[in-house]
């Protein structure tokens, strides 16, 4: 059985961490509100991309001319997986989801005869995922020193890629983060970037059935903007990554508080039957001599 003065240590050891983690939830919620609305203001606008491209895609699909980031390469052998996690843990399972559904899919690839290749941003997810596809990693994007997440932080990833893509190193590119939910809820994502997934609609009913002429042409000004979505969806998916950071290590240092509290009161208690026990114990030594006596 532990001494009192071990109990006391354990005890004054976890009230230390229970008051580091209560102070990493309050940041956490505090970070939160900022990167839950850019998150949220971000996403209007990479809809609103994905419509403006669908819209003007539906005349040029299928057709000689077509852009290469949209047209792609007419092949599927190689695949570029730009997987985006934290830097840092402490967040629960945010890191670890990403990196299952990069891992599986990855791993179905492979085993469908496909080449794997992989950019990630992020150390927790290259820590994760170089024990397995060392081989497969051609760059490791580390985000550690930026303070925010701006366009030029997105712009710098994306030229990346693209410039991977004109060098023929890959056929397809697919980008994983998490879609922030909700405090509790950040779901694990995958959406093609190269080729543009283009939505079948367009801008659909939102036109009214309005028709527009472009000018210059269809193809021109795809040729500007697809380039230009790669590196939309790409801060999308950073500013989305920081938003379930920051709920998921919210939710963590709170279960870690509760648990640190619950784990004090069992300690606490263990300790006043042990010093209870004892002090019982001396009672009956001192009785017990004197009676002798």
């Amino acid at each position: 059985m532990a001494s009192l003065k071990d109990l006391r240590n354990r005890i004054a050891s976890v009230k230390a961490t229970q008051k580091i983690t209560k102070a990493m939830q309050m940041v956490a919620a505090a970070k939160l509100r900022r990167a839950q609305s850019a998150a949220e203001a971000a996403r209007p606008f990479a809809e609103r991309m994905g419509q403006v491209l669908g819209n003007l895609a539906s005349g040029v699909v299928g057709q000689p001319g077509a852009p290469r980031l949209l047209a792609g390469t007419g092949s599927d052998k190689v695949h570029l997986l730009v997987v985006c996690t934290g830097e840092r843990g402490l967040a629960g399972a945010f890191n670890s989801s990403i990196v299952r559904l990069a891992r599986e899919q990855a791993q179905a690839l492979i085993a469908e005869g496909k080449t794997v290749k992989m950019l990630l941003v992020g150390k927790k997810g290259y820590d994760a995922l170089r024990r397995q596809f060392e081989g497969n990693i051609v760059e490791y994007i580390e985000l550690r020193s930026v303070k925010n997440l701006t366009w030029d932080v997105a712009d710098e990833i994306g030229r990346k890629v693209l410039a991977l893509y004109e060098a023929g190193e890959f056929d397809i590119a697919t980008l994983y983060y998490a879609r922030f939910q909700s405090v509790i809820s950040q779901v694990p994502t995958a959406q093609q970037i190269i080729p543009a997934e283009i939505p079948a609609d367009g801008l659909g009913d939102k036109l009214g059935g309005a028709v527009y002429d472009y000018e210059p042409g269809e193809e021109e000004i795809l040729e500007s903007l697809l380039p230009r979505n790669v590196t939309v969806q790409i801060l999308r998916a950073l500013l989305e990554n920081n938003a379930s950071f920051y709920g998921a290590q919210m939710s963590a240092m709170d279960n870690a508080t509760r648990n640190a509290g619950e784990m004090i009161r069992k300690q606490t208690l263990l300790y006043n039957r042990t010093r209870q026990a004892m002090i019982t114990k001396e009672l009956i030594e001192i009785i017990s001599g004197a009676e002798a006596l």
